[in-house]
């Protein structure tokens, strides 16, 4: 004979656990952490501790990334002054980090995904500063852009 049970509905699962929901964010912040503090501990500004811009090296010309090693440092040490004059770039990105980190967590905390979505116009614009900040560098007149 047939059983006449009714099928129990679907269930959706609910949201992972809080702990689940807070790893990743919580090993991106230790990894971030771990890099500064080695930053802060090895100091870039001797030589031989890290390698040099290769861009630099051959061409004498700074990237957008140079001086963030030493704006890292001067950073963790407390030295806003010295961190923005080895790359002002690098610094906003540190508080870009910040912000982007703190919305994630709340949002894992509150079980809610985080998109950040930006459009081409936005990309664009970004990639135009950062030329613009890499050529005005390299230029006497924005020599205190250079590391």
């Amino acid at each position: 004979m047939p059983s006449s049970a009714a099928p129990t509905p679907a269930r959706r699962p609910g949201p992972a656990p809080l702990a689940r929901r807070l790893a990743t964010p919580l090993a991106t912040l230790a990894g971030a952490a771990a890099a500064f503090a080695y930053v802060g501990t090895v100091d870039p500004n001797e030589p031989g501790h890290y390698p040099v811009c290769p861009l630099l090296r051959y061409t004498g010309i700074y990237c957008p990334g140079c001086g963030g090693l030493r704006s890292a440092h001067a950073f963790i040490h407390g030295d806003l002054a010295t961190a923005l004059g080895a790359n002002a770039v690098a610094v906003i990105g540190y508080g870009v980090f910040a912000v982007v980190w703190v919305m994630w967590l709340i949002h894992a905390v509150r079980a809610m995904p985080l998109r950040i979505t930006a459009g081409p116009v936005w990309w664009w614009s970004l990639g135009g500063a950062l030329l613009i900040f890499s050529v005005v560098r390299n230029l006497p007149f924005g020599s205190a852009l250079a590391p």
